[in-house]
């Protein structure tokens, strides 16, 4: 039987494995609860407790905030008091030396996510299912490429198909613009597809996915394949005799892929030739709602195309009631199903 506590623990811990800039602390009550500050302790602080962690940056300012509401917690210091492995771990951490804060603001960091929708499929216990990443958050590359960092979009996607798996189990994935590659591995390792294609038109993506297959033990998984896929070049007519080799795909994904309305254009010309190979795929395009403009357009050349497009009904949860991964409720996300219109 779990403690009054787990939830809000837990749901700090993933938080700050996801380097949420804003944590949800547990409450007063049970921060000051020895039992409380010892799994804290021990689940992200103590030494080898996370082997893929926050940056130091990251770390000292959560463990000073810890530390400041666990003293505010307390009301009687005869009975509570803050752990002593918190206070030495917060000690080691101030007296570690640390890169200049624009040397840092370069460096790729680790961010784990916790698709929590997996618990909830029947047959299931995935409560530890965890997805790590080596992002770069604070850039966009040179080359001007948004897919050193997970979207919005994507972990929404993620929840979606983790609560519909019979969409992605048994099947022949593609992801388009598959950036840090978190749906890609999602559908390999938790959602039994048969293979993933994780596919990107930028070096710098194909270059990191291979780190972030690694992560989460696909380095040497015939599961997955990175792709150089440029939108808007053709599928056949390449120096291949045949596309993928002839290989079929069930199933494509897209996660913010209509961000800029110039590359829509080539979004839906290669879908149009992905349907024009295999008539029966059908894709699920994630969208976070930035730009109606720019929404309107990829649905109008969806139409243009003789793309039959649905929207699907999936809300974005709450704040309050996300379990992890968190992306927030201030932007909407809208998800369509395209496919070839008989």
């Amino acid at each position: 039987m779990s403690q009054p506590w787990h939830n809000q623990v837990e749901r700090f811990c993933r938080q700050y494995l996801q380097l949420e800039p804003k944590l949800d602390f547990p409450e007063a009550s049970f921060l000051r609860l020895p039992d409380v500050q010892d799994v804290i302790f021990t689940r992200l602080f103590a030494d080898g407790a996370v082997r893929y962690g926050p940056p130091p940056r990251y770390q000292i300012k959560t463990l000073k905030a810890l530390v400041s509401k666990i003293e505010a917690s307390i009301e009687d210091w005869d009975q509570h008091e803050v752990s002593e492995d918190l206070m030495s771990a917060l000690s080691v951490l101030l007296s570690t030396p640390l890169p200049s804060e624009a040397a840092a603001v370069q460096q790729k960091c680790y961010v784990s996510y916790h698709p929590s929708a997996l618990s909830d499929v029947p047959g299931s216990a995935r409560q530890d299912a965890c997805v790590t990443l080596l992002e770069n958050r604070s850039l966009i590359s040179a080359a001007g490429t948004t897919g050193l960092r997970t979207w919005e979009a994507a972990l929404h996607l993620g929840q979606f198909l983790c609560r519909n798996p019979s969409a992605i189990r048994g099947k022949r994935v593609l992801e388009l613009g598959a950036g840090t590659g978190y749906l890609s591995i999602l559908c390999a390792r938790y959602l039994r597809a048969t293979h993933v294609i994780a596919s990107d038109g930028s070096d710098d993506v194909i270059n990191t996915l291979p780190e972030n297959l690694f992560l989460n033990g696909l380095q040497e998984s015939s599961l997955v394949t990175p792709m150089d896929l440029k939108w808007g070049h053709a599928l056949v007519g390449t120096e291949e005799e045949t596309w993928n080799g002839g290989r079929p795909v069930d199933v494509a994904l897209g996660a913010d892929v209509t961000y800029d309305q110039s590359v829509i254009p080539a979004l839906v010309g290669t879908l149009v030739d992905l349907f024009a190979l295999h008539p029966s795929v059908h894709a699920y395009i994630s969208a976070t709602k930035r730009n109606d403009e720019t929404l309107g357009a990829f649905l109008g050349a969806c139409g243009d195309q003789a793309l039959e497009v649905d929207n699907v009904v999936f809300e974005v949860p709450s704040r309050a009631e996300q379990r992890g991964p968190f992306y927030g409720d201030e932007i909407p996300i809208a998800i369509y199903r395209v496919s070839k219109r008989n």
